[in-house]
Parts: C-alpha cells; structure tokens; sequence
C-alpha cells in the first residue's frame, strides 16, 4: 500500500488522491490574481474541499515559463496570512507549500503545513534536502532544468526518459541517506521540456513506477494541452480530464489540478474500471 505520513495521518495513496492548486500569484498562467484577498482564498479553499481535494497546494512563487523573479520576503508575504487562514477556519485540512525555499518551507510548516512541492528537487536551494529531514513532512520532488526564468531553452536530453529517471534514482539516494521517508515524485510537465517531450512522458508514466513511490501528475490547463489543441486555457478543462485519466491509467497516485470535481470524478470511474482487475 503507497501511504504518506501528514501530521500523523497516514494518507492511502493506493486510491488516487486529488491535490487541488490555490496560486496566490498575480502572474500565474492561468488563475494568477485570482485569489486576492482572505475571503476569496477561504471560499476557494473550501470549494476544493467540498469537491473531494486530499490536499490544496499554497503557492506564492509563480513557475510559469518566464515569470518575474521574486524575493523571499515577498513569497513569505504571500504566503504567511492566507495560510494562517486555511489553517484556522479548516484545521483538518493537509496544506501543501510550493516552494524551493527551504526557509519558506519550515515557516509554513511551523504554521501548520504538512508538506513540501518543490519545483527544483533541492537544486535551488542545497538546504532544502537537510530542512525536510529535519520536518519530517511529506516531499514532492519534481524534475526541471534550469530555472522558471530559463527553463523554456533548457529542453536537451540524451534520452529523456532515461535521463529523468537518473535524476529521481540520484535525489531519492539523497533523501533516503537523510532519513526522509515519504517521497512523491513529478515528472514536470512543462518544465524544460517540449511539447513532444510532454507526451512522450506522458505516454511513459508507468516506467517511473520502478521506484516505489507515488507520482504526482501536474498536468492541469497547460500549454501543451491547449496549444495541441489550439484553445486557450480558459477552454482547456475537458483537455486536462483527458490528460489526468491517462496520467491515472499510467499509474499517478495525485493530481494536482485547477479543478477539483472533475479530478475527483476521474479518480472514481478509473478506480472503478481497475476493480475487475
């Protein structure tokens, strides 16, 4: 059975789970200002809780191919008074932080976080393998190259697949040597890769399964959905559910999505047909 351990609750992952995105950016792809005040964050926080998401995922730093660069200060800024929120009108709920700074990370883990999305795998911040360990919280480990700023040049591989998964086999040696024990891996789709290289990655999921450990899929509204189909990501979410049931079908044990209902509805007729296995 794939469990993770988030505040002492063992969360089952052998039931896919629906990870729900709340950006507090202003530049974000496709929601970026969106959520602009307390209230507005609170109602998204529990819409996404009533359609069924295992977890909303708090990020404040926006990783969409060229954003603007932000200070520490500034994430924390973001961060710090809407998380205090969720946590006090929703105590129950499980928070995931996006961040590769480790400082971030421990704060919002002070404040009540279970777990850490890092777009970088440690690559952008060397402390951060060392402060997960010392949390001991849940870490999604996720495969870029480069940088948010430059990631969209940094596309060259030998062999793509075997190349991620060189990387994953070299950050969880890492972590395990740390002590950490609940790793999530995420291939990145849109990260340093091309459109082709998404769904070759797509189509190849499954090889990712010879580690043991859950996958995330963050696949939700993206450009290679929408520029495949020539739509905006405003007309993208039948694309997305597309996308997510394959990614389920491939072995993905956590969506990680802009909408929630429609997740949750995969995840059950997946489920379903995998019943009469």
């Amino acid at each position: 059975m794939k469990s993770i351990n988030c505040k002492g609750k063992l969360v089952d992952l052998s039931i896919p789970k629906v990870m729900g995105i709340l950006n507090l950016t202003p530049d974000s792809f496709y929601d970026g200002g969106e959520y602009d005040s307390e209230k507005k964050v609170l109602l998204q926080t529990e819409k996404m809780l009533l359609e069924g998401a295992a977890f909303i995922d708090i990020g404040a730093y926006s990783s969409r191919p060229g954003a603007k660069h932000i200070n520490e200060r500034e994430e924390l800024s973001r961060l710090k008074p809407n998380l205090k929120s969720i946590i006090h009108e929703f105590p129950d709920s499980l928070v995931s932080i996006d961040t590769f700074r480790s400082s971030i990370a421990e704060q919002c883990i002070d404040l009540g976080a279970c777990m850490v999305n890092d777009i970088s795998a440690g690559n952008l911040d060397d402390q951060m393998f060392k402060t997960i360990a010392n949390l001991q919280v849940p870490y999604i480990a996720m495969h870029m190259q480069g940088t948010p700023q430059n990631m969209s040049d940094e596309t060259n591989y030998e062999y793509l697949i075997n190349d991620i998964v060189f990387y994953f086999s070299k950050k969880i040696n890492q972590l395990e040597a740390l002590g950490v024990n609940d790793i999530i891996l995420d291939v990145g789709f849109g990260f340093s890769k091309t459109m082709d290289q998404n769904y070759e990655l797509l189509h190849q999921l499954n090889l990712l399964s010879i580690f043991e450990n859950p996958i995330l899929t963050g696949i939700s509204r993206k450009s290679m959905l929408y520029n495949l189909l020539d739509i905006s990501s405003m007309e993208s979410l039948n694309a997305t559910t597309v996308a997510n049931t394959i990614a389920l079908l491939n072995g993905s044990s956590i969506l990680r999505v802009h909408d929630v209902k429609q997740a949750v509805e995969a995840v059950k007729i997946v489920n379903k047909m995998n019943s009469f296995r």
